[in-house]
């Protein structure tokens, strides 16, 4: 397999006890997203305040519900997805937040990504809209969005540290039958 190559993985729901586990896989994603963006100190400071351990046992004392993708074998985190109610001002009754959904850049193009939106449609019946919200400037994820039937549908401005970004938010119909 090399250390490089592609990775075999399982998705299975978080529990509070992964919030470590989601933490590196969150700092490390934001970090490969953000590096070329923001400053080392936004960047600390928002990883604190987001994408922390303690963060993270906080969104699920308030509800949050996570998946964490994970190597087979080693059971290290590759990526996770957040579904929390949404936060938009533009939100609707029967909105749900996909509040994040990160992935490894190494995992990125084998279907993981894919697999985590599948997983969270799935686990959003009695929903009747998906939003999410993603930087302006991450016209790679804005394609998968736009890709798996997201349409633009406002901004939003989203601050990180001390600097605040455009972000597009997205939604997408959800028809459970």
């Amino acid at each position: 397999m090399g250390i490089h190559g592609p990775l075999d993985w399982t998705i299975r729901p978080a529990t509070k006890a992964d919030a470590g586990a989601l933490a590196l896989v969150a700092q490390a994603t934001f970090l490969e997203a953000y590096a070329g963006l923001t400053s080392v100190e936004d960047m600390l400071v928002h990883a604190e305040r987001n994408n922390s351990k303690a963060a993270f046992e906080a969104a699920f004392d308030e509800g949050a519900r996570l998946w964490i993708a994970e190597a087979a074998g080693t059971r290290a985190p590759l990526g996770f997805a957040m579904l929390t109610p949404s936060s938009f001002d533009i939100a609707e009754p029967g909105d749900i937040e996909l509040r994040r959904i990160y992935v490894l850049d190494r995992c990125q193009g084998q279907g993981l990504a894919k697999a985590l939106l599948d997983t969270v449609v799935a686990a959003s019946a009695g929903h009747t809209r998906m939003m999410l919200g993603v930087n302006r400037d991450n016209e790679r994820a804005q394609g998968f969005y736009r890709k798996h039937g997201f349409v633009l549908a406002g901004t939003r401005r989203f601050t990180v540290g001390s600097t605040t970004y455009d972000d597009f938010l997205y939604a997408k119909a959800l028809d459970h039958q």
